[in-house]
């Protein structure tokens, strides 16, 4: 797990910048995901895994407090500069955070 991917000033995080892929518009469309929900789960994920197939996905996990503290998971490629999100969805399964 790498913990300094973000830019960090004055000992805040910055965020990072990203793409979306074809699928992950269609799919943060389709759930109504806002990007502003993206961003934060990117800069301030209260969660991060790495990807059980593919060790070039990241998964970014943050509890969403207006919509009802739902998990959403954020994967993303980071191998790609920007990072790539491949798709982003809340997991209603996740209970540990």
């Amino acid at each position: 797990m790498v913990f300094n991917r973000y830019p960090v000033a004055n000992g805040i995080i910055t965020g990072m910048k990203y793409t979306l892929t074809d699928h992950a518009e269609k799919r943060v469309a389709k759930r109504r995901i806002c990007a502003k929900w993206i961003e934060d789960t990117l800069a301030y994920p209260a969660k991060i895994e790495s990807d059980r197939d593919d060790p070039a996905l990241v998964h970014a996990l943050r509890p969403i407090a207006e919509n009802g503290f739902r998990v959403l998971r954020v994967i993303y490629n980071e191998t790609v500069n920007p990072v790539a999100i491949v798709t982003a969805y809340f997991d209603d399964a996740v209970k540990d955070l």
